[in-house]
C-alpha cells in the first residue's frame, strides 16, 4: 500500500541526506518539498517522471490533497524537509490530517542543522567540566512559546545552546541572554546556511556579536549559538583515561 514518507532532508549540503532518505527520494513518485529551505539539488536524486511541488506556495490543505491524489493512484509520496523534521518541522498537524483523511505514514530523521552547524565550526556542545547539557530553542516572535521556556529564563541554566529562527532579532536574543545571567564575553556564533556552499560563519561574543552579525548582512536562515563551549577553555573527557573501561574484559 503507498503511503507519504516524511523526509529529513539534511543542513544544506546534498551528501548530509541519510541514505535511507536518498532511497526514498529516489523511488517517490511525488515529492512534496519544503522550496524556501531546503537545497533543491536533492532533487537531482528524483527519478525521471517523479512530479515536484514546492510547498511554499501550498496552504496545509492543498499539500494534503496532493498526498491524498496521489495515495488514491498507489503512488509513493515523499515530503522533504529541511534538517530533521522533527525539530520546528510542522510536521504534526500534517499527520493528524493524515490520520483523519486514513492515509499511511513513515518518517525518517535527518541530519539537523544544529548538528551540521557544530560540524561546520568544528566544535562539540558537551565539553566535560564546561557544559553537559545543550538547550535547542527559539525566540519568539510569530509563533509564541511558552513562559517558562522564554529566553531569558533559559539563559539562567548557563549551558550550551542553540537558537533556532531568531537571528532576524539578534540585538533581542542578545538583551534577553544578558538578562538572563550570561556575561557579554560568553562566546557566541552565528552560522548562516551551515554546510551550504554559501556558508558564512560569525564568531564574537555577546558584546559585539549582534553588530558584527548585522554587518555581514545575516537576515535569515541561520542558527545563533551561544556557551563557553565555544570558548577555549576545556577539559579531557575521561573516555581517554588509561584506567578507563569501555567494558571489555581480558
Amino acid at each position: 500500500m503507498a503511503k507519504v514518507t516524511f523526509v529529513g532532508a539534511g543542513p544544506g549540503d546534498v551528501e548530509l541526506i541519510t541514505l535511507k532518505g536518498y532511497k526514498a527520494l529516489a523511488q517517490a513518485d511525488r515529492v512534496i518539498y519544503a522550496g524556501s529551505l531546503i537545497n533543491t539539488d536533492l532533487l537531482d536524486y528524483c527519478k525521471s517522471g517523479a512530479e515536484t511541488y514546492d510547498s511554499a506556495k501550498l496552504d496545509l490543505n492543498e499539500i494534503l490533497d496532493l498526498i491524498e491524489e496521489a495515495i488514491g493512484q498507489d503512488q509513493e509520496v515523499v515530503r522533504l524537509h529541511t534538517g530533521d523534521a522533527s525539530l520546528y518541522g510542522s510536521i504534526r498537524e500534517q499527520i493528524e490530517e493524515l490520520k483523519k483523511r486514513g492515509i499511511d505514514f513513515a518518517v525518517i530523521p535527518g541530519v539537523s542543522s544544529f548538528l551540521g552547524t557544530a560540524a561546520a565550526i568544528g566544535t562539540e556542545y558537551t565539553v566535560p567540566e564546561v557544559s553537559q547539557s545543550l538547550i535547542i530553542t527559539r525566540m519568539a516572535g510569530r509563533t509564541p512559546v511558552p513562559e517558562k521556556e522564554n529566553l531569558r529564563f533559559l539563559a539562567s541554566h548557563q549551558t550550551s545552546m542553540a537558537i533556532f529562527l531568531s537571528v532576524q532579532n539578534i540585538q533581542g536574543v542578545v538583551e534577553e541572554l544578558l538578562a538572563g545571567g550570561y556575561s557579554k564575553d560568553t562566546p557566541a556564533a552565528v552560522i548562516y546556511k551551515a554546510t551550504w556552499p554559501e556558508e558564512k560563519q560569525v564568531v564574537g561574543t555577546l558584546a559585539d556579536i549582534a553588530e558584527k552579525t548585522q554587518a555581514a548582512g545575516i537576515k535569515l536562515t541561520a542558527l545563533i549559538l551561544v556557551g563557553n563551549f565555544l570558548g577555549e577553555e576545556f577539559y579531557y573527557s575521561k573516555l581517554y583515561d588509561t584506567d578507563f573501561s569501555h567494558g571489555f574484559r581480558n
